[in-house]
């Protein structure tokens, strides 16, 4: 996936910037050995305003890894479920690059949450479009005194990343003529007995489905 990221158009243009960023800087630093004060002041700015729009372009192309595009519906893990006592009951996850981990949870219901950014236009020709990332998994309750006072299991979905693009947006108001909107999405379904889901996200959130493909 970080290979996906090197040759991801937003990178290429964090690479230029930054390069172009360390040139003009070196530029001004050259202007000012020969005693010329306005190129320096404004080839050293220039240079370091390209440098902090590399770093930003840098951000974001990292903290897109672990999120995957979205052009349709499309499956996003399949979950079997296994009852394993009263409200208890044991979920496999297989994910579409073959992954699979098992989750022990209690309750009624099993809950699974995404995070969805979606870009807006001048994003898009930078090659960013709407994206998603699992974030957490949960037995939920049927009953909200339950829900308040019974065993509680939560389970993240979501894989590390040194960057946290999704919080980012949250925090810094800067990334709002980038973005479109940033919002969470959640889906639950009753567990009664064995049972195959598939977890499919779209464009307007996440839905389950029980299948009966093996």
């Amino acid at each position: 996936m970080l290979s996906d990221s090197v040759t991801s158009p937003i990178f290429i243009i964090a690479v230029i910037l930054g390069v172009t960023g360390v040139i003009a800087v070196l530029a001004g630093i050259a202007a000012l050995a020969r005693a010329k004060a306005l190129q320096f002041a404004f080839r050293t700015l220039t240079g370091l305003l390209l440098l902090a729009l590399g770093t930003l372009a840098g951000a974001i192309a990292v903290g897109i890894q672990g999120y995957r595009a979205l052009t349709h519906e499309e499956v996003a893990a399949r979950i079997f479920v296994q009852p394993a006592g009263v409200k208890r009951y044991a979920a496999t996850f297989r994910f579409p690059d073959g992954r699979e981990t098992t989750f022990a949870l209690a309750g009624d219901e099993i809950y699974v949450d995404a995070h969805i950014l979606k870009w807006k236009p001048l994003a898009n020709m930078l090659g960013l479009h709407t994206v998603y990332e699992l974030d957490r998994v949960a037995g939920r309750y049927h009953d909200i005194e339950q829900e308040r006072s019974a065993v509680r299991t939560v389970y993240p979905l979501a894989q590390d990343r040194p960057v946290d693009l999704f919080g980012l947006r949250r925090r810094y108001a800067f990334l709002s003529p980038l973005l479109d909107a940033d919002y969470g999405s959640a889906a639950f379904v009753p567990v009664t007995r064995p049972a195959d889901f598939e977890l499919r996200v779209s464009t307007t959130g996440l839905l389950i489905r029980e299948t009966t493909k093996p």
